[in-house]
């Protein structure tokens, strides 16, 4: 029987334990995609306890303790923090199977030097070690990022935020980690949202275009973009859920855009070609700019209407849609490739049922000599970021690309103690090559494979964002 969790954990070749301990474990992280808070970084916010860290802002947790028949005032609700620590952990000392049991407790090897299994025994002990550490200086928001040696983080942000916030960590020389915006125009792009006509009034007065039509969007989000460029923006990111196209028809976007801000939602062909129009017109500034753009596809959120009008959006009751994606995302890809304004582009399906049709979809836009994986297929998203979606979607970008030229993991957290799961992405691809050479289906080129490892855990995203 193998030691819990060892410093060998999920690697079974020597192979594979050479590539990660001698290359990827030491590599530095770029996290280009989270939902880390600006504010609270810009702050360096102190945790009041173990509670607040490790459950205030994962849905993932969230989920797992409802499958668990927790209630919920243990859960996002009122009740005693010890409370919900100590469901929390009578919860995972469960979950064999699930990445949580795995995420828990590199979480608290790595942050606390915590060894022992979470569970209902060691819950009040691992509670006070914990909250004793949390009271330093050494347990800030700051100092957790600083401890995975995470050089660039990417928040995400609506195109009508100021910035302050990345300005004062900017202007601050104790801390070398780059925060930088990331921009998520989808409140401009979700012309079929109630709250759409609000939010463009919004868009208006913080850009200073007066919008009239669907063009004058463009002009407003194109001017918050280069306000973002200013601030060391390297990359657009969308939520698309379902991916739009409709050829373009000006007076059909228009029509679509006069609806809506009439209050009236506009029938589906004319919220496509609205998206459509929009995502187009800014791959082109995207491109000018050279960031890369981000398309999520495949989400259905917010399914329990009850929890929605309770307590709102993001909050653990989404789940993966099955709308087919082949067709329209090649016609919206080859729409911004018809012009030479495709921008290098990162690709994620929430359905892994969608690996193949991702995989050959990048291969049709791979036409821009000098950038290697211009288009990428993103990494293992939400419900895939476990063992099995990261090794169905690397074995399937090897088969179908080059993996070699994959720009790797990033969290998409909203917790800071969301690092280590970078550690558990690189053991599972140093698996995943290992076992290759192992069977003597690539030759232990130890050049190559440092190159191969390095560059996936890091130096590819370096390049690719030009962080």
């Amino acid at each position: 029987m193998k030691p819990f969790m060892n410093e060998d954990f999920l690697l079974t070749t020597d192979t594979a334990k050479k590539l990660y301990h001698e290359y990827a474990e030491k590599m530095p992280i770029i996290d280009y995609h989270c939902h880390l808070s600006p504010r609270e970084i810009a702050e360096n916010i102190q945790f009041k306890n173990i509670t607040e860290l490790f459950l205030g802002g994962d849905h993932y947790k969230w989920r797992y303790m409802r499958a668990m028949g927790v209630d919920e005032r243990l859960i996002r609700g009122d009740g005693d923090d010890y409370e919900k620590f100590l469901a929390y952990a009578k919860c995972i000392s469960l979950a064999i199977g699930n990445p949580l049991y795995h995420w828990t407790h590199l979480e608290l090897k790595r942050v606390f030097g915590i060894e022992e299994p979470l569970n209902e025994r060691t819950a009040p002990a691992i509670w006070e070690n914990a909250n004793a550490m949390l009271a330093t200086e050494e347990f800030r928001a700051r100092r957790l990022i600083e401890k995975f040696n995470v050089k660039v983080v990417c928040t995400t942000d609506d195109p009508a935020s100021n910035l302050e916030y990345h300005e004062q960590i900017a202007k601050d020389p104790t801390f070398k980690v780059k925060v930088l915006p990331a921009f998520r125009p989808d409140a401009a792009i979700k012309i079929g949202m109630p709250a759409y006509k609000g939010y463009i009034e919004t868009l208006s007065e913080v850009s200073g275009v007066k919008i009239e039509c669907a063009e004058d969007v463009v002009k407003a989000l194109t001017q918050r973009a280069k306000f973002f460029d200013e601030h060391g923006c390297r990359a657009s990111d969308h939520g698309l859920d379902t991916v739009p196209y409709e050829p373009i028809d000006m007076a059909k976007v228009n029509e679509a855009f006069a609806l809506a801000m009439k209050g009236e939602k506009p029938c589906d062909a004319l919220i496509d070609v609205y998206r459509t129009y929009i995502l187009v017109s800014m791959g082109r500034v995207y491109k000018e700019l050279g960031w890369a753009q981000q398309y999520h596809v495949n989400a259905q959120r917010n399914n329990n209407a009850n929890a929605y009008e309770k307590s709102g959006a993001d909050i653990g009751f989404d789940s993966i849609s099955d709308e087919k994606v082949a067709y329209k995302l090649n016609r919206l890809l080859d729409e911004q490739e018809k012009t030479g304004n495709l921008p290098k582009t990162i690709l994620y399906s929430l359905n892994p049922t969608d690996n193949y049709v991702i995989g050959t979809t990048i291969g049709n836009f791979q036409t821009e000599s000098g950038i290697p994986g211009k288009l990428q297929f993103g990494s293992a998203w939400w419900f895939c970021d476990q063992r099995d979606g990261m090794v169905d979607q690397m074995k399937t970008l090897a088969a179908l690309g080059a993996l070699s030229t994959f720009v790797g993991m990033l969290t998409d957290s909203r917790s800071f103690v969301s690092y280590p799961r970078h550690e558990y992405f690189r053991r599972i691809l140093c698996e995943i090559l290992g076992t290759w050479v192992e069977n003597g289906e690539y030759p232990a080129d130890w050049d190559a494979l440092k190159t191969i490892v390095e560059g996936i855990c890091y130096n590819n995203a370096k390049k690719y964002f030009s962080f």
